[in-house]
């Protein structure tokens, strides 16, 4: 009896020291040398300075910039998730009639058109980084008009930030907003040093 406990517990050590540490050890050392960028959570610098990450949406606020989709949690990370109403709840009618009642209020051209889905639709978990392309098309006229660039200018924007499906098969072509918006404010900045000359 004995000897079986102490076959069985030194058995229980060494699945713990192998599985338990070594092994989740090894997945870090191995994700740290092969992917550093996704392990430490796709982080996004700026002069050394983190401003956020290619996983998670983004906060801006003001009519200057893009925006990401609605958010059913707020762009609360500790509260992913989406609002879990069907296609036949009436809630959800009444939130998308609010979005799209606000977005044409702030831009009156809107009215009567048909929006992109994600413009007034939060995703599945509250925190998606990308919008559809045409979706960008469209806020690239209001964010022109507000920051006295070109209409092309931001187009070509937008442009070089569309990402094609996964391996060109998977997913959707899409545009993530926060180096859509990083983008912005250099051709922001390029355009106040070019004002105010060498």
């Amino acid at each position: 009896m004995s000897r079986t406990f102490g076959t069985a517990l030194r058995l229980t050590l060494l699945s713990w020291v192998l599985f338990g540490l070594g092994y989740p050890l090894l997945e870090v050392g191995i994700n740290q040398l092969a992917f550093p960028g996704p392990a430490n959570g796709s982080l996004v610098r700026v002069k050394g300075q983190v401003v956020g990450s290619r996983l998670i949406e983004q906060r801006f606020t003001g009519s200057g910039w893009f925006h990401g989709r609605p958010s059913a949690v707020h762009m609360d990370p500790r509260s992913s998730g989406g609002s879990n109403l069907g296609p036949s709840s009436v809630r959800l009618a009444r939130h998308l009639a609010a979005r799209r009642a606000r977005l044409v209020a702030r831009h009156p051209r809107l009215a009567g058109r048909r929006l992109p889905a994600d413009m007034i639709t939060s995703s599945g978990s509250g925190l998606d980084p990308d919008i559809t392309p045409a979706n960008a098309y469209l806020q690239a006229s209001w964010v022109a008009r507000d920051r006295g660039l070109p209409r092309a200018v931001v187009r070509r924007l937008v442009a070089r930030h569309i990402r094609g499906p996964w391996l060109g098969l998977f997913g959707q072509a899409r545009v993530d907003v926060l180096s859509l918006n990083l983008g912005l404010k250099r051709i922001i900045a390029r355009a106040r040093h070019a004002r105010m000359g060498p």
